[in-house]
């Protein structure tokens, strides 16, 4: 089984349930993370295109062989692919 990634910021969700979001119910929501949705409601309402902005900084702290442009365009490719994002 490969890396699950949130279904909205694409944040790789790691091994167990913590980071995972919830649902309505309390129940855990597998697609998005706890930052991205709770109580069964996405917490960021804004655009991909913003949360692409708001995921820059966290991408290359966490890639130091990345810059501020080639995470963009990273993100600008993956996040299309996402749940959230899918037209």
């Amino acid at each position: 089984m490969g890396t699950k990634y949130c279904q909205c910021c694409g944040m790789p969700m790691g091994e167990g349930t913590e980071l995972y979001g919830t649902n309505s119910d309390g129940s855990v929501n597998e697609d998005y993370c706890k930052y991205c949705f709770e109580k069964g409601e996405f917490t960021f309402k804004g655009t991909m295109e913003e949360m692409i902005e708001i995921c820059v900084p966290h991408v290359v702290e966490a890639n130091k062989d990345m810059n501020e442009d080639s995470a963009r365009k990273m993100m600008m490719e993956f996040f299309p692919t996402l749940k959230r994002w899918k037209e």
